[in-house]
């Protein structure tokens, strides 16, 4: 179990609404700012995450500072990526007030998460594995994912809050009804699992969505090809843009007849059945028809 760090307290309801009035911060719906006032759902996202003393994790949108001391209150070395400029400045103060040793353990980027690069966080973060702990902005969570899934190979885990539904499809497994594009892409880096539901009242402003939690883990590096990724999801955009559609129909001029029996992919499929690891085969499949 976790030692967690006394000299660290974490926010509550009061706490928060004091920080933003004294910061002349409101949350504002464009950039999805909904900031957790129970330090309970705080520890739990924490707990779920399995953050120890000296994990290397990565949080996106760490706001007012909620679920930053969270982090920072197991020890953990934290780099926290927010937009909003008034929020990226007033977190060191609010980390200073509330952790004794939180401000040597936190580096602050104030930028836009779908334009981070390996090179603008820390080197360690290109030589670690990391992990990912965030309650994300709910209107751009799947891609901010997919981006980082993408750019940083190191990134091991995640465990994030999402808006329910978008909770759903991400876990979503073949066949299922709301299994779409984000499900098959995210499947191609590792296993996402549904990791509990977190209740409107947590949050200030209280949401007018559910919201829940989501875990993943990484499968091994070696067993997705990534210089075929970009292909393979040109397959899975395509077919799932026209999902009550069959595979010959919706992939007609992608897919020929012999790369389906070359992968032994029946073309009367839809798209909404097919895991990653057979778009992947009918990708292989069509190279090699083409060869």
């Amino acid at each position: 179990m976790t030692q967690l760090d006394s000299s660290t307290t974490l926010l509550g309801a009061s706490d928060i609404r004091r920080i933003a009035a004294e910061a002349g911060i409101s949350p504002t719906k464009k950039l999805g700012q909904n900031f957790v006032i129970d330090p309970g759902t705080v520890r739990r996202i924490v707990r779920e995450a399995g953050i120890e003393a000296d994990d290397l994790v990565l949080e996106v949108g760490p706001g007012l500072g909620s679920l930053t001391l969270g982090i920072l209150e197991c020890d953990a070395e934290l780099t926290a990526v927010e937009i909003d400029r008034s929020l990226a400045r007033r977190l060191p103060q609010t980390v200073a007030a509330y952790s004794e040793t939180g401000a040597s353990r936190i580096h602050i980027i104030n930028q836009d998460a779908l334009a981070i690069k390996p090179a603008d966080l820390p080197d360690e973060y290109s030589e670690r594995d990391f992990t990912l702990v965030a309650n994300l902005p709910y209107n751009v969570a799947t891609p901010i994912l997919l981006t980082l899934l993408q750019r940083f190979s190191h990134l091991d885990r995640f465990l994030v809050m999402v808006q329910k539904e978008v909770a759903d499809r991400l876990v979503a497994a073949p066949g299922s009804k709301i299994y779409g594009a984000p499900s098959a892409k995210i499947a191609w880096y590792g296993k996402a699992a549904p990791a509990g539901h977190i209740g409107r009242n947590v949050f200030w402003p209280a949401p007018n969505v559910d919201s829940a939690l989501v875990s993943f883990e990484r499968r091994h590096r070696e067993d997705r090809i990534s210089d075929h990724r970009d292909s393979v999801f040109a397959l899975v955009d395509a077919a799932f843009q026209q999902r009550r559609k069959t595979l010959h129909a919706a992939l007609r001029g992608r897919i020929g007849d012999y790369a389906y029996q070359i992968s032994g992919i029946d073309p009367t499929r839809r798209g909404e059945t097919l895991t990653i690891e057979e778009f992947l085969m009918l990708e292989q499949a069509a190279r090699q028809e083409q060869a």
